[in-house]
């Protein structure tokens, strides 16, 4: 199974405080790659309510975190946060996006807002109401609680004609909501990717999510942002290759239980943005969802595989300088930090302590 393959990695990035998982988990297309079918059996048939109430523990088992969409919809409970946490080992970590009811200004025209679509939220960016709402439900999971996600949908002009006006709402906000939870702030207009739009998100220590989605430059263009690593630790969701419309890629690759179209811009920015992470020795959450290339699973490990060396034939320098330990023998975790594209690359031990290393074996 693709689990057995991606198992060792994902343990050894997450003891480094890198996590990588996936946008859901309930996905029977992953069955044989992540699910065992026997588990989730009922009379000798697939139990959909069997595997949509009981997989997450198993997922748990190859992935240490995952980002949960369903607190978007409402308000997080405890029963409901715990019924999860009870599910998954210590260490492992939830991302969680901050319910709409405060990150919409103005609510859509769809079925599930009734009759207060194309009207204003009042509680927009509405501290007390994320605090006691949002957060108190948080502290039933400890530090299970990974980071909260503030998605922003696009804005239009009529909300906002200038991004500075939601630069300074978004200030506000965040200079009332507690300190401590790990916030990440996602937005989807391309125009906001600015300076002082850095420069705010900074003033908090709070990271710009990075995002590759319909309307947004990929995330390649995003970390190219001078200081767009802001804050103290880096997020990324890889959900849409930009250009592509959500309900188009839910069409086009269903039931997500193999790679569809391969997105070679995004996986070359994944495991840039790792390798930032590991070189700089700062934590990080990534999430894959299968609408990027129709099977997150499979889209992690050809990011792994770029991360991977499979076996340093030699050192770069006389032995003396760079000695090349058994720790860097074939099948240990190391991680090629740098590379050069003509086979002289860096490696980072167990350690965390670099070495030069040319003609790795990819294959």
């Amino acid at each position: 199974m693709i689990a057995d393959q991606l198992r060792p990695a994902l343990r050894d990035l997450a003891a480094r405080g890198i996590y990588i998982g996936t946008s859901s988990w309930k996905y029977p297309g992953w069955i044989g790659q992540i699910y065992t079918g026997e588990r989730y059996q009922t009379r000798g048939k697939f139990s959909k309510a069997k595997f949509e109430a009981t997989c997450l523990e198993e997922y748990a088992e190859t992935f240490s975190t995952v980002c949960v969409d369903a607190g978007y919809y409402s308000f997080p409970t405890e029963q409901w946060l715990t019924g999860m946490a009870e599910q998954v080992p210590a260490g492992f970590r939830f991302a969680f996006k901050v319910t709409d009811e405060i990150t919409i200004r103005r609510f859509p025209n769809l079925p599930r807002f009734g009759d207060r679509g194309g009207k204003e939220n009042p509680h927009f960016l509405d501290a007390e109401l994320f605090t006691r709402s949002f957060l108190k439900p948080m502290e039933s999971i400890g530090d299970k609680a990974g980071p909260l996600i503030f998605e922003f949908s696009h804005f239009h002009p009529t909300e906002y004609k200038r991004g500075r006006e939601f630069i300074d709402a978004l200030d506000g906000f965040l200079s009332k909501i507690p300190k401590g939870p790990e916030y990440t702030v996602e937005v989807r207009n391309k125009t906001f990717l600015h300076p002082d739009y850095f420069a705010m998100l900074q003033s908090h220590g709070i990271p710009h999510c990075f995002n590759n989605w319909e309307r947004m430059p990929p995330v390649s263009e995003q970390i190219a942002h001078t200081d767009s690593f802001t804050g103290d630790f880096t997020a990324a969701r890889y959900l849409l290759t930009p250009g592509r419309k959500y309900e188009g890629a839910v069409k086009a690759f269903e039931p997500y239980a193999e790679t569809r179209q391969v997105d070679q811009d995004a996986r070359g920015s994944l495991v840039a943005i790792l390798r930032h992470s590991l070189r700089k020795k700062r934590r990080g959450y990534f999430y894959v969802n299968n609408r990027l290339e129709g099977n997150a699973p499979n889209t992690i490990k050809a990011a792994l595989k770029e991360l991977l060396p499979k076996e340093p034939l030699h050192h770069v320098g006389s032995e003396a300088h760079y000695p090349l330990p058994e720790r860097l023998a074939p099948g240990t975790p190391v991680w090629i930090v740098a590379f050069d594209g003509h086979g002289h690359c860096i490696v980072m031990d167990r350690t965390g302590k670099e070495w030069p290393v040319e003609l790795i074996n990819m294959s």
